[in-house]
């Protein structure tokens, strides 16, 4: 068993792994990733208990003894009966839960985003925001459907399609995820969980069977009441009470399937849609419908769960009218998220040495105090303006330094100069009033 541990970052043995051992899902893998399960695989150990332990009392207290009422050939095909359909209950079991439901394989990327956001003002200083719409419309066989995005998978679910939240997938024709088998049924297993359960359904029946006509063979022999029969084999009583409350169940289930399939329907749709309420666009009638759960072929699966991982180039920047979105932007927009506001301390390094016509301009970790009024009045409304970002025409990042553009500087000098000259005026005022009071 291989269960995927948590991703590691920085590490360097990345090209040497396989997809089940990188998979981000719950998933957990068996034979270097040839037998996929859910989360849940251990409650299959307790379905087969319960199967295979009362076929096993059937066998010893009763079926043997049916051996010797019935001749050679009819008390051993009895026990073979009875073995023969187990196992092949359980191979139905181990294939619907070991195989892949109709796993898609989820993008390392999110789609290209289709439109920009109205709301943002790109002349107002703001960087437009592209967004991806959250349902499409797409057409099938003359037939619209409405898709959902899975912010999960980063893909547009095809339809039919849904996301486990136990396994963590998107399953092509997602019907339920089954705690008995321990994995979801889908577009790929669900015609063996339907034959598994209706298996079950016969298995019961069968046990159940045999159980009462060992008792009526003591009622016979020994000419007693049926009750006093039952009371000679207590495992019988058993194994009655179990297989008719055990049909109650997988029996319910079977037929209530034989009704999903003559209506080409999931158990998600039915439970979610009502389609008994509007008509279905996959009903294809009685005969068709049953013949594609049971006679169309099973599409190959989408994962290589034994390939070898393959490290990806890094999503480039996307052009957005005029300026651009880069993943490095990320931490300014998890702060406009978050509600705090951008401030050119969270840019980057410290901003140092700017200016220009051979004059520094020394700025340390983002403190604005060498700046004129102005430039730092400017810098600060621009701040606490919520959801600016900076423009990166004005300002750009060279050798771990920030260089502000020639207009601001050409502004921060002429004022800084007028600020200059009044100062000197100012100086040589008080200078004159304390020389006429010397006086």
């Amino acid at each position: 068993m291989y269960v995927v541990p948590p991703p590691e970052s920085g590490s360097g043995s990345d090209r040497d792994l396989r997809v089940y051992q990188t998979w981000k899902g719950s998933n957990i893998f068996f034979l270097q990733g040839r037998f996929v399960f859910g989360p849940d695989v251990r409650s299959l150990a307790l379905t087969i208990c319960l199967i295979a332990v009362p076929v096993t009392i059937f066998c010893i207290f009763v079926a043997r003894k049916l051996m010797d009422d019935f001749s050679d050939s009819w008390g051993v095909s009895i026990v073979a009966v009875a073995v023969v359909f187990t196992i092949y209950d359980l191979i139905l079991l181990l294939v619907t839960s070991g195989k892949d439901p109709g796993i898609i394989p989820r993008n390392a990327h999110p789609p290209e985003p289709e439109a920009l956001d109205g709301n943002m003002d790109a002349g107002a200083g703001q960087t437009p925001q592209l967004r991806l719409p959250r349902i499409k419309e797409v057409e099938v066989n003359g037939i619209t459907f409405k898709v959902k995005y899975c912010d999960t998978c980063m893909l547009y679910r095809p339809p039919r399609c849904s996301h486990c939240s136990i396994c963590n997938n998107c399953v092509e024709k997602f019907d339920h995820h089954c705690p008995w088998v321990g994995q979801c049924i889908g577009l790929r297993n669900y015609r063996f969980f339907f034959m598994f359960v209706f298996s079950t359904t016969l298995l019961c029946i069968y046990v159940h069977a045999f159980c009462w006509v060992y008792i009526r063979k003591i009622t016979d022999s020994e000419h007693t009441t049926i009750w006093k029969a039952m009371l000679k084999t207590p495992a019988s009583i058993v194994l009655i009470i179990y297989t008719f409350i055990s049909m109650w169940f997988v029996g319910g289930l079977t037929a209530f399937h034989l009704y999903l399939i003559s209506t080409n329907q999931t158990t998600y749709e039915n439970f979610r849609y009502r389609y008994d309420r509007r008509s279905n666009p996959h009903n294809k009638g009685v005969v068709n419908n049953f013949k594609e759960t049971f006679c169309s072929a099973i599409p190959p699966s989408k994962n290589d769960f034994r390939a070898l991982v393959h490290r990806e180039p890094p999503l480039p920047p996307r052009s957005v009218a005029g300026g651009f979105m880069s993943p490095n932007m990320g931490k300014a927009n998890d702060d406009i998220e978050m509600g705090r506001k951008a401030v050119w301390a969270d840019m980057g390094p410290a901003m140092s040495e700017h200016g220009t016509n051979n004059e520094r301009l020394h700025v340390k970790d983002g403190e604005l105090g060498e700046l004129s009024p102005v430039v730092r009045t400017t810098v600060d409304e621009q701040s606490d303006r919520p959801g600016v970002h900076p423009r990166r025409s004005s300002w750009g990042r060279k050798s771990g330094s920030w260089d502000m553009s020639p207009e601001v500087m050409a502004l921060a000098g002429r004022v800084g100069g007028e600020q200059n000259q009044n100062r000197g005026g100012s100086s040589s005022g008080s200078g004159l009033v304390t020389e006429n009071r010397h006086s």
